[in-house]
């Protein structure tokens, strides 16, 4: 047990701050956990790692570990967690928690952050309640002195919630639910292609007891044809719906069927929906084979998604920030993501809110439990009825013209949004046309009508099947472009792509005084690796592209392990650094250069000599992270030269140039969802045209996630939102996270960047 003299005042030694993990384990932990002990030491705290969860804290010892920075280095990919979890029994016990106070006090540990599911932040809440009471107790019993009972008056914590069901109410996203969608939906693409060999129905049943997210979210960026989650039970005679809708598909020519079924599916009566029972009810009525696959605790484990490593560190630093500022006052609070940005939440109300779930469903309650899973949640439920029970599939005469285009670079997840565009436009009642090739196409009048069974199979499949081109048009083309638009009857245009695709649209737009054919709503849907364009915080494909610069470096650095080595990794781009930086800060990189903030001579010479000397100390990998464009004389292979000439002998160089590989490969689950939202409504901002009575139906809009939800902007004032030298907007959001960056990465004797 510590003397007085062990636990002083906080003004003449470092806050104590313990972390601890809890409950069931979710991908991302890890990564977290490093955030908190290095933000943490960043602003003079010393941390503590709490192995085992609540368990650690009860039995001390060893249980509860000093760490320091190196103690999380090289964890960020890794799945589970570092520092174990428990779901321990004794802590629900008044005894389990006055050990736990005992221990904490022993080390002077009256900071703690608790990354878990509701019940272990309620048991946090309920500590931080009883925490002067227990200390009442051990003081009087003997077990800890009057003096150090004065000197930790109160336990200030900050939870986060890591659980892959995405179940929290007031949080868009909890640690670990994207690597879990990761899991699912590569599952989902896998059986897809089994089934279509043998003509075979698959029921998959997902996580998910209270929770229908990742069975509702898979069901989307799958492709698939029907889903069960236990928010919005199925009405009564839901079998032959769902019997009838399979048959639909088989009928039109489709080889494969799956049905989604989330562990926690119930009907309306209450009765549990089981696989089994949906896999016999199909082969029952439809005479087919069908079969069963419970994917179970494979979601819960691998290496996290690149978005489960930044986010998850962002929510770390928050977490960090907000205990060590934390006063006698202040309340529980949980670190939510809310759209792109963190922000704190009142921890009892966010726990209660989501145990409102479970009660409001049993209670027959449905509406209000979509309501409190949020907009987005039922907003994709909505969508996913129109996918999988269209009203109708054949457009009526009359039926608006909708053309889709794509333009500039290739970004995964343009085949996604395509394929949603037309199926979403067809059950709205509209004639879809595609247009191949871009606005090369356009002019060359390569548009035809596209049907519900021309885009299957595309959700999840790479490349783009219409064709993109970079070709912004000239003047001389504006005219048979028009012309082109006329005699197909085009009546709206979706422009699907980057930078260029903006740039066309926009002239189209600027010239419709000219060409009547412009006059007609145009909307700009974001679709770029670069993540450049105005409007949207992310842009269709940054997200996979990012997912594969995080697996190369995985792999880059696991092919150093076995020497003293430094690399130097280039990311695509162009002047937009997003992917360098949300890759360095997933990755676990120690330095990132970007053209946003310039590469000095100052900060290299600085970055040498820290180099030098953290070697010969014993480092082993050095990982920097540049922007294609990152400045016009620093190149990578200067970088990399600088490196060698100061390395010496101490440790090698490697560089490694990226490229096209970035824009290759499925799309990821998020790029799926975000193609599928957005075409959806870009789809209704065309009704909005068509509505006007005013006489301004040429109303054209670029659209985009803006802090979580979709939100428009005029095209005609695009330009008034960017660069056009450096081809980016003037305000991206993601730059925010240099200071996050800088805290987990940059050593606290280690002289920051003259940009940071």
């Amino acid at each position: 047990m510590s003397t007085p003299d062990e636990t002083t005042s906080p003004a003449t030694s470092p806050v104590k701050l313990g972390i601890l993990t809890s409950g069931g384990d979710a991908q991302g932990m890890n990564a977290a956990v490093r955030a908190v002990v290095r933000t943490a030491i960043r602003l003079g705290a010393q941390p503590y790692a709490i192995y085992e969860g609540y368990q650690g804290m009860i039995d001390g010892g060893d249980g509860i570990k000093k760490f320091d920075w190196d103690s999380v280095g090289s964890i960020m990919h890794r799945g589970g967690t570092l520092i174990g979890t428990f779901r321990s029994k004794e802590f629900r016990e008044r005894a389990g928690r006055l050990k736990a106070a005992a221990n904490l006090i022993e080390h002077g540990i009256d900071h703690l952050v608790v990354i878990g599911g509701d019940g272990s932040l309620s048991g946090l809440d309920l500590f931080r309640q009883e925490w002067a009471s227990l200390l009442e107790e051990l003081a009087s019993d003997g077990r800890i002195t009057r003096e150090q009972a004065a000197a930790h008056p109160t336990l200030m914590i900050a939870g986060l919630v890591g659980s892959i069901d995405n179940d929290l109410v007031g949080t868009d996203m909890t640690i670990g639910a994207d690597t879990a969608l990761h899991r699912i939906v590569d599952a989902i693409d896998d059986l897809a292609s089994t089934a279509a060999s043998h003509q075979r129905s698959f029921v998959v049943e997902v996580m998910g007891r209270h929770c229908g997210y990742l069975a509702l979210m898979a069901s989307v960026a799958g492709g698939c044809d029907y889903c069960l989650i236990p928010e919005n039970p199925p009405a009564d005679g839901w079998e032959e719906k769902m019997c009838a809708e399979l048959k639909r598909g088989r009928d039109a020519g489709r080889r494969d069927s799956i049905v989604i079924v989330a562990e926690g599916a119930q009907d309306r009566a209450g009765n549990p929906i089981s696989s089994e029972y949906v896999r016999s009810t199909l082969e029952e009525r439809l005479g087919e084979d069908a079969r069963v696959t419970i994917l179970g605790h494979v979601q819960r484990g691998g290496t996290p998604s690149a978005y489960d490593r930044w986010a998850s560190t962002w929510l770390g630093h928050e977490a960090a920030k907000e205990v060590l500022a934390a006063t006698t006052n202040s309340p529980g609070m949980v670190m939510a993501l809310r759209g792109n940005r963190v922000t704190g939440t009142d921890l009892m109300e966010a726990v209660q809110d989501t145990r409102k779930v479970p009660e409001l469903i049993a209670a027959g309650d449905f509406d209000a439990a979509m309501a409190l899973r949020g907009g987005s949640f039922t907003e994709m439920r909505q969508i996913f009825h129109e996918l999988a029970e269209p009203g109708r599939v054949e457009p009526g005469s009359g039926a608006k013209r909708v053309a889709i285009v794509h333009a500039g670079g290739l970004a995964p997840g343009m085949n996604t949004a395509a394929r949603a565009a037309v199926r979403l436009g067809i059950a709205r009642g509209h004639t879809m046309l595609g247009v191949r090739n871009g606005f090369v196409g356009m002019r060359d009048g390569q548009i035809e009508e596209m049907t519900w069974d021309d885009v299957e199979g595309w959700t999840g499949e790479g490349g783009a099947e219409l064709g993109t081109r970079r070709t912004i048009p000239s003047v001389e083309h504006l005219y048979p472009i028009s012309r082109s638009l006329e005699e197909h009857g085009v009546d709206a245009l979706m422009v699907i792509g980057g930078w260029n695709a903006y740039q066309a649209a926009y002239l189209l737009h600027s010239e419709k005084d000219r060409y009547p054919a412009f006059n007609i709503p145009i909307v700009c849907v974001p679709a770029t690796i670069d993540n450049n364009v105005p409007g949207s915080e992310l842009a269709i494909g940054t997200d996979t592209a990012l997912n594969v610069v995080v697996e190369a470096i995985d792999r880059i650095k696991m092919s150093g392990s076995a020497t003293k080595r430094a690399f130097v990794v280039e990311t695509m781009g162009r002047y937009c650094g997003y992917l360098a930086l949300m890759s360095g800060m997933a990755a676990g990189a120690e330095r990132v250069y970007l053209h946003e903030t310039g590469i000095s001579l100052g900060d290299l010479y600085r970055d040498m000599e820290w180099l030098r000397e953290s070697y010969e100390n014993g480092r082993r990998l050095f990982l920097a992270i540049r922007n294609e464009r990152a400045s016009e004389h620093y190149d990578t292979e200067f970088l990399a030269k600088l490196l060698e000439e100061e390395g010496k002998e101490e440790f090698d160089v490697r560089s490694t140039i990226l490229g096209h590989i970035q824009q290759g490969g499925a799309p990821t689950p998020f790029d799926r969802l975000l193609a599928t939202r957005l075409t959806s409504n870009a789809l209704e901002l065309f009704r909005e045209g068509w509505a006007d009575t005013t006489g301004r139906s040429n109303k054209s809009w670029y659209i985009g996630l803006q802090e979580g939800r979709v939100a428009k902007e005029p095209l005609a004032h695009m330009m008034e939102h960017v660069d056009p030298t450096f081809r980016r907007p003037l305000d991206q959001w993601w730059m925010e996270l240099q200071e996050v960056f800088a805290d987990v990465s940059y050593e606290p004797s280690t002289p920051l960047h003259d940009s940071l």
